[in-house]
């Protein structure tokens, strides 16, 4: 009987310090509070016409061929390209930011290039001039001439640290990720 009576109460404590813990989990603040989220990319077209020779400049989108003869040219891609592009970047155009609309820079990268990287040295080179352009407040998004939109590098600058997220990089195709095979005995 004493047996039964102990068991009891141990099988009533366990019970309480769960519901316990199980009540305090769900009811904590940090439990609830949600994770900021990245936003989602620009969805605006890229716009090609402003890479024509004597194109005018608009809204003070800066291009490869812009470059201010007087201060630093914000965002910097230039040593980004040298660096990480090669000859992969052809062009890009640099968005400031405009009221809700964050400062974005389009890629514009060689299309017979990109189709011969695999899906590592994709997301190397989307990485690599993603952080570039976060350092300066902008997000990335990759195409190619056809204006088919490769990869996407978004920030949400509004938190520290910042968020960010790589989208739209694909993984399948002639350039995916190559497996071994497994060896049997």
């Amino acid at each position: 009987m004493r047996l039964g009576v102990l068991v009891k109460a141990k099988s009533l404590l366990l019970l309480t310090i769960s519901l316990f813990t199980a009540g305090f989990i769900f009811f904590s603040p940090s439990a609830t509070a949600k994770t900021p989220a990245v936003p989602s990319p620009a969805k605006e077209g890229l716009e090609l016409s402003l890479l024509a020779p004597n194109a005018a400049i608009k809204n003070g989108v800066i291009t490869a061929n812009n470059i201010s003869q007087k201060q630093l040219t914000i965002p910097s891609i230039w040593w980004a390209k040298e660096q990480f592009g090669g000859k992969l970047l052809d062009n890009w155009l640099a968005y400031p930011a405009k009221g809700s609309r964050a400062a974005r820079i389009d890629l514009i990268v060689n299309r017979q290039i990109w189709s011969l990287l695999d899906y590592v040295e994709r997301y190397k080179f989307v990485n690599n001039l993603g952080n570039v352009a976060r350092d300066y407040g902008y997000n990335v998004r990759v195409f190619n001439y056809q204006q088919e939109l490769l990869a996407t590098y978004t920030c949400n600058f509004s938190v520290q640290p910042r968020l960010c997220s790589m989208a739209e990089l694909d993984a399948l195709g002639k350039a995916s990720v190559r497996g071994s095979r497994a060896v049997s005995n």
